[in-house]
């Protein structure tokens, strides 16, 4: 195999990077096959003058991407050769919800059958991001991320210094930042396809401020302290709204079970669990959703539409495919992801 192998000294490919590509354009032109055994780090060094952390990080990278794998006490083996010529995908996300796994199966679905996506969650927690990048470094062709962390007070934030040093490792080409954009200090990524949080609300409630209008007060239900919090921008844009249209209202952090409903009230609901205790709140008032009180639920879903709630939304969906097709396509640019006001029956 050492033959077919070439390493340029002069050019600006880091070593490591150069190890991974050769092996696999050998792959790709039928030089190397299944079980073929590959020289130990120690072989690989000695014979091209290179340190050996070098070509272990190129074994590293190749064993991530499961083309090669390590037999204790017989050596490196390749294993894998039906996936070199596919995209290879590191799929970011910071919570299991279904609103991230419409997005992530919209997006494989439209990438088509020429590629093969990893998904990893990182549950806004720093340090389980940081790993993340740290391990999987040079090992994949385009890397998704959706950026929303929390604090140690459990409050949302986009991006930290440690953050942004680690995702700058990845190449502007091989970026991709969804669903959060919040102009990203220092990011440089060639597609964004995001949410404008605070504006996304802001013109969707003007949208439906002619049945707003006749509520005597908006009750936000935001949740100051989640295990995954919500961008402040969300708070933001409802406020603004309030503020400009001259309409009463309240934000409060839970929908608490003793809460007092009164006729001309609307509630604006974040999580699915104040949306259900609220709709059996309304039930127990004897009140009529949509006539006496009023809901609107921030993210739809199926059960939303079956049930009748007016929405406010992304399009999770179209989120997804538009990532795909600017990748196929090689398109760069920022594009601001879809947000719809939906008028049903609980407005």
């Amino acid at each position: 195999m050492l033959d077919y192998i070439k390493i340029d000294e002069h050019s600006r490919k880091p070593k490591y990077k150069q190890i991974v590509d050769a092996i696999i354009d050998n792959i790709s032109n039928g030089n190397l096959k299944v079980d073929d055994k590959i020289p130990s780090i120690n072989k690989f060094s000695e014979e091209y003058y290179l340190s050996r952390d070098t070509v272990e990080k190129a074994y590293s990278v190749l064993k991530s991407r499961k083309i090669i794998t390590s037999i204790r006490g017989k050596g490196y083996y390749i294993t894998r050769t039906k996936l070199i010529s596919k995209i290879n995908i590191l799929f970011i996300i910071n919570k299991l919800s279904s609103y991230k796994l419409r997005i992530h199966n919209s997006f494989v679905e439209s990438m088509g059958a020429n590629s093969h996506t990893d998904l990893f969650i990182y549950h806004c927690d720093e340090s389980l991001f940081l790993n993340l990048i740290d391990k999987n470094i040079g090992a994949y062709d385009y890397y998704i991320i959706m950026p929303h962390f929390k604090t140690d007070h459990l409050k949302h934030i986009s991006i930290t210094d440690k953050i942004t040093r680690a995702i700058n490792q990845i190449p502007s080409e091989k970026l991709i930042i969804m669903d959060n954009n919040n102009n990203l200090v220092n990011i440089d990524a060639d597609i964004e396809v995001y949410q404008d949080f605070e504006n996304d609300i802001y013109n969707a409630l003007v949208e439906g401020y002619d049945k707003i209008k006749t509520y005597k007060t908006i009750f936000l239900i935001y949740p100051d302290k989640s295990v995954y919090p919500y961008p402040r921008r969300i708070l933001h844009g409802f406020k603004k709204f309030c503020v400009n249209y001259n309409m009463n209202f309240e934000v409060i952090d839970e929908l608490y079970e003793d809460i007092i409903l009164k006729e001309g009230d609307l509630f604006i609901t974040i999580e699915e669990s104040d949306l259900v205790n609220l709709v059996k709140g309304i039930r127990e008032y004897n009140f009529e959703l949509g006539k006496n009180i009023g809901v609107i639920s921030y993210n739809d879903t199926p059960l939303k539409e079956l049930l009748g709630i007016t929405v406010i939304s992304t399009d999770f969906k179209a989120m997804g495919e538009t990532a795909s097709q600017m990748i196929l396509n090689k398109q760069k640019g920022k594009i601001k992801n879809k947000f719809n006001f939906i008028d049903r029956n609980s407005l």
